[in-house]
């Protein structure tokens, strides 16, 4: 699996105002797409319209799983198809398919279809669980996070660093979408596991050098409960730039 686990970075516990708890968390959009599959280009446009949202983290989760038809996607990571296989094995209709939206963790629609994605995003919005305001910023050579003390209400919580590439545009050749040219934003080009959250204002440092990779030049941070092989809600996230 592409899943790196950095439990080695430092933990140091400190508070956080209450005062931050008052902004409103962002909704999380995963796109499970593939640059062979014939109905993925309108997800593709859905999803950058969304990643214009301030309110909205979408994030694009290349598949390898259309590589067989013609064309290698040259975005896709093995684990993007874990961990929609995942996300599906934890839901009654089970189903794997592309495009594919999940927002928060919690809810699927089909990609393409705007209305669809709207109505989960209307969902997720207005949940009445609170969510987690992460407070993360760049300084020197590390990306520095800080969380609030929170009830997990029993839960276990994850916090992963996603390194992004916020716009890439890639020539298709070959297979069903052979000829086209299309932009996707906020690529998700690997994963780092940074630890566990137990409900306990913690400060956590992240070395840049283990998030610059493969173009990388921002990075998604998930609070997510559950773990990489049974994920569930997005409690917490939050998107800034590298530079």
């Amino acid at each position: 699996m592409f899943l790196r686990s950095a439990l080695a970075l430092a933990l140091a516990f400190a508070a956080v105002p209450a005062s931050g708890q008052s902004q409103p968390k962002p909704v999380v959009v995963e796109l499970f797409t593939s640059q062979g599959c014939a109905s993925c280009p309108p997800a593709d446009a859905l999803l950058n319209e969304l990643a214009k949202d301030p309110q909205v983290i979408a994030l694009t989760l290349a598949v390898d799983y259309w590589d067989y038809v013609g064309w290698k996607d040259t975005l896709a990571l093995h684990g993007h198809s874990l961990r929609q296989k995942a996300y599906a094995d934890l839901r009654p209709d089970r189903k794997v398919f592309t495009p594919q939206m999940v927002v928060d963790g919690s809810l699927v629609a089909k990609g393409s279809d705007r209305a669809a994605v709207q109505r989960a995003l209307l969902t997720a919005r207005s949940a009445r669980t609170p969510g987690v305001v992460l407070q993360a910023k760049r300084v020197g050579d590390a990306i520095e996070v800080a969380l609030p003390e929170g009830d997990l209400d029993g839960a276990v919580a994850e916090l992963w660093a996603c390194p992004v590439a916020r716009t890439q545009t890639v020539s298709i050749g070959r297979g069903e979408n052979g000829g086209r040219n299309v932009t996707y934003s906020n690529v998700v080009r690997g994963w780092v596991r940074v630890g566990p959250w137990s409900g306990r204002a913690a400060h956590l440092r992240i070395p840049v050098k283990d998030l610059s990779r493969n173009g990388a030049d921002s990075v998604a941070l998930l609070l997510q409960e559950g773990s990489a092989a049974a994920p569930g809600r997005i409690i917490g996230a939050s998107l800034l730039s590298l530079d």
